[in-house]
């Protein structure tokens, strides 16, 4: 498989299970039924997003940036490691692509509440995490066509 074809099966991939994650929470007001429905739903969709996001940031080249420069941001914590900080740039990345047109601002509150459940191993908590997450969600907003700071919201 070609390099781009992974990074593209990558981006889907992440795409849809934020996507079918998303869907299945919205879809459980409607009983389990609602929940398959919208987890399918929402991983379709999750993945059309996802793939169209790996077109424009390329997740293998996103993730590599970030890794060689953890160390030097402002954020960064003595004593945690990439592992730690690796869950809080996918979680950027991924969010970005479930709620493209928003603000992080605007949507930070949901970002948090679902944080412990989207972290991994990650000893971040929250306000360790969140400008992590933050730095790799316009890291990919800057990329991005018609992004939200270009439109001056």
């Amino acid at each position: 498989m070609s390099d781009v074809k992974k990074d593209h099966s990558i981006g889907a991939g992440t795409g849809a299970i934020a996507g079918a994650v998303t869907g299945g929470a919205i879809g459980s007001v409607a009983g389990p039924a609602g929940t398959v429905v919208g987890a399918l739903a929402g991983g379709a969709i999750g993945a059309k997003a996802g793939d169209s996001l790996a077109e424009v940031v390329n997740p293998t080249e996103y993730t590599a940036h970030f890794e060689n420069s953890y160390k030097s941001t402002p954020y960064y914590s003595t004593g945690r490691d990439w592992s730690d900080y690796q869950p809080a740039y996918q979680y950027g990345y991924d969010t970005y692509g479930q709620y493209r047109g928003q603000r992080f601002e605007d949507i930070e509150p949901q970002l948090e509440r679902d944080w412990d459940s989207s972290r991994a191993r990650s000893r971040l908590a929250w306000g360790e995490a969140r400008e992590a997450v933050r730095d790799g969600w316009h890291h990919i907003e800057r990329a991005m066509p018609g992004d939200a700071d270009r439109d001056g919201r």
